[in-house]
């Protein structure tokens, strides 16, 4: 696919370019991102350069992940990553992809991840087909789940063992968004569960 740019109120999501490898490697010294998300530790200035110059323009155009730079309008500083991944379920009857990001922590608790997120959300059932979008973070990541809350994803449970971090398997807090939730249509029909069938574990 060829990359794409979205913008919000505040914000410029474009393909990450070299000129943020600088950017990028002084972000992922942050504990809290080496912590929750699965980037090198300790991560490199070769490790940015590598990520801007090679990875991102690839997923872009192997249709592996697409990886937005998110920037403030008003300055070009970089507030973090927003990416839809797992998309071999994308051309599938599945429709289906999951959000990752993570943000820069000196643009923390400004709402701007969360309003990248809803750029992406939207971008994702209203140009790419998308009919459910998947979230998930390590049960604990509370700041991943505040943004994916704020965005419009309903929490739906926890996945044991799900995330593999540091060779130890992590269960996940999961959750999702459909359409629907944000009053758009779907191609496949949805058919929920009873709501006395939804809430029974039958074990």
């Amino acid at each position: 696919m060829e990359p794409v740019t979205l913008t919000t109120e505040r914000l410029l999501l474009r393909p990450f370019e070299p000129r943020d490898a600088d950017a990028v490697h002084a972000a992922c010294q942050d504990p809290d991102i080496r912590r929750w998300t699965p980037v090198p530790s300790p991560y490199e200035r070769a490790h940015a350069e590598e990520f801007v110059g090679r990875v991102c323009p690839e997923e872009w155009r192997d249709d592996i992940s697409y990886r937005f730079a998110v920037v403030t309008r008003d300055g070009g500083a970089l507030v973090g990553s927003m990416a839809l991944v797992q998309l071999a379920r994308l051309r599938t009857e599945e429709h289906q992809a999951e959000l990752g990001y993570w943000t820069a922590p000196e643009h923390r608790r400004r709402g701007y991840t969360g309003e990248a997120a809803r750029a992406v959300v939207e971008w994702a059932f209203t140009a790419l087909g998308v009919e459910r979008l998947e979230w998930c973070a390590q049960v604990g990541n509370e700041g991943s789940r505040a943004v994916a809350l704020a965005a419009g994803f309903r929490m739906e449970g926890i996945d044991r063992a799900r995330i593999v971090h540091h060779g130890t398997r992590r269960d996940a807090w999961r959750g999702a968004i459909l359409p629907s939730d944000l009053g758009l249509p779907s191609t496949t029909p949805y058919l929920p569960a009873p709501e006395r069938l939804a809430v029974t574990d039958p074990a």
